[in-house]
């Protein structure tokens, strides 16, 4: 059951490998992109024409003089074997990789913003935290190669449905989305004819007004992650450095709001024709009008991201809205911590949920200066801010496709393998190169296995206990693969014990079609522990997974 899976990882990783080539050298290009210069006698065809005729996409005509034109090819494709192929065919003269080139002579700087050592969501150092957390390094929206490709344009504009924008907070006023007809026209008037009067920065529907300032802190916070600007010195930076964000209030001071305001905001953001909406909001029951109104930002070709909720549930089995309404253009995120752990608050699901994203202690900008906030609200608008980037980097890319690309490239994690549908975090990088990402060497559904059967009683009993040891003479790791596994969250558990029976991990809730945790060595004994009160399923090991 394991095997098929482990071999096509290893073949997309293998591809991955050739398109990184260049990277690999110290030298950048655009992957998938080749500068190629023509034959004299070719080069007053249109492009179009010239499409057909080299068989491959002809992106524009770089110059008159050069006689050169830039052609795009799937960027899987082995950089050598597509310089050849094209450097073959008659029309051509000669074909090069589209280099990056930059002002520090080929090596991407990061932005100035003084903070950005304390975004581990953005780049994990293993070491940039502000908490105790621990952290491993890596575990990141990997935006810093993505940065070598594209930061960001204010062509792009992404709605933050939420407590409103606080648009003065100086992180964010320079990616302000403003309207201009309002911003230049008379108070009080509807100068540009759309309903709405004084909508300069967004919509307020919590107080039926057109200055949507937080008075909460929420949006702002959110706001900071997708698009606080960047390289100016100041503060913190956004995935993002440059997008225009419209702020839209439905949720009041307090953090809650209605239906019908909801439902205002959707059609609000669709009407002035954003790319992306995010949203960092739930609870409520199913309504038709709600998800009605995203089918609607759907086929206006709006991308809708959704927190998938901090209820520690299967929204799988216990769905979440909006983030749970079965809508093509919903992404439902799912918060991790700086070790690359399901939150100990998110919510998950392995149908249901599609990414997740860095949520525990994100730094970001709120009208009362910049905070460290958790949950999967803090998780939804890093993805908002990849999508910006996307986004730009893809001009006139489909809805359909930016969603492929940020639910089909996630950076595989071994913990979260079965908790969203991705198995993965969002990955800047991965998106913007439309690339696979390599598999998660610490993932031990990608390590040799032999079968192991151990099952509790199903239920198991009150003040239930018993011990069951598991060895692989000789492995350096293991680790135990549960095909169920499901008991009473807190109080009735797992423990997992060494050799010397020191107990160095633990397991209790729900986590169906999993792997515990790595263990050192070649042996470890579960302990398996009830109360007298609920009893659950227990749990089911089929395999034990080895280096």
């Amino acid at each position: 059951m394991f095997q098929g899976r482990v071999t096509q990882v290893i073949a997309a990783t293998a591809l991955v490998f050739s398109v990184s080539a260049i990277a690999e050298k110290g030298v950048q290009a655009v992957p998938g992109e080749y500068v190629v210069k023509l034959k004299d006698t070719h080069s007053v065809m249109s492009v179009q024409q010239l499409s057909q005729s080299l068989g491959v996409e002809v992106v524009e005509k770089i110059s008159p003089a050069s006689k050169a034109v830039l052609v795009r090819k799937n960027a899987l494709e082995r950089e050598s074997f597509v310089i050849q192929s094209l450097e073959s065919h008659p029309m051509v003269a000669n074909a090069e990789p589209n280099y990056i080139y930059d002002i520090n002579g080929g090596t991407q700087a990061l932005p100035n913003d003084p903070m950005l050592d304390q975004l581990w969501g953005l780049i994990n150092t293993g070491s940039n935290l502000t908490s105790q957390v621990t952290s491993r390094e890596g575990i990141d929206v990997d935006v810093q190669r993505g940065w070598e490709l594209e930061t960001g344009s204010r062509d792009v504009v992404i709605a933050v449905i939420d407590t409103g924008v606080d648009h003065t907070i100086e992180d964010l006023a320079p990616n302000m989305w403003t309207n201009d007809a309002e911003l230049n026209g008379q108070a009080g008037v509807d100068d540009d004819g759309n309903g709405f009067v004084d909508d300069i920065y967004g919509y307020d529907f919590a107080n039926g007004d057109g200055d949507p300032m937080d008075d909460h802190g929420h949006g702002s916070h959110c706001s900071g992650t997708i698009g606080a600007k960047g390289n100016d010195g100041k503060g913190i930076v956004g995935v993002a450095w440059d997008v225009r964000i419209m702020g839209i209030k439905f949720l009041t001071g307090s953090g809650s709001g209605t239906l019908a305001n909801a439902i205002k905001s959707i059609d609000y953001a669709t009407l002035m024709g954003v790319n992306v909406m995010s949203n960092s909001w739930g609870g409520g029951g199913f309504s038709e009008e709600l998800k009605a109104s995203i089918e609607r930002a759907r086929d206006a070709g709006i991308l809708f991201t959704a927190a998938a909720g901090n209820s520690k549930s299967n929204n799988d089995r216990d769905p979440s809205y909006p983030a749970s309404y079965d809508v093509d253009n919903i992404i439902s995120v799912a918060a991790i911590d700086s070790d690359g752990r399901l939150a100990s608050f998110s919510s998950y699901g392995r149908n249901t949920v599609h990414v997740a994203a860095p949520g525990v202690g994100i730094l970001s900008t709120t009208p009362d200066g910049y905070k460290s906030w958790s949950g999967t609200s803090m998780a939804t608008p890093h993805v908002s801010g990849v999508a910006a980037l996307v986004l730009s980097h893809v001009p006139g890319i489909s809805m359909a496709d930016l969603k492929r690309r940020i639910v089909g490239r996630t950076s595989p994690v071994s913990a979260i393998r079965s908790k969203v549908a991705s198995g993965g975090i969002v990955s800047a990088y991965h998106a913007l190169t439309d690339t696979p990402a390599p598999a998660d060497p610490n993932d031990p559904f990608n390590w040799d296995k032999n079968t192991h059967n151990i099952s509790t009683p199903h239920p198991y009993t009150d003040a239930f206990s018993q011990e069951w040891t598991v060895s692989v003479p000789g492995a350096s790791r293991i680790s135990i693969y549960f095909s169920r596994f499901e008991t009473e969250r807190s109080y009735d558990k797992v423990q997992f014990l060494d050799a010397a029976m020191e107990v160095v991990g633990e397991m209790s809730g729900s986590f169906d079609d999993s792997f515990s945790p790595v263990f050192e060595g070649d042996t470890i004994t579960l302990r398996f522990t009830s109360d007298s009160s609920v009893n659950k399923y227990g749990f089911d090991v089929q395999a034990v997974a080895y280096q």
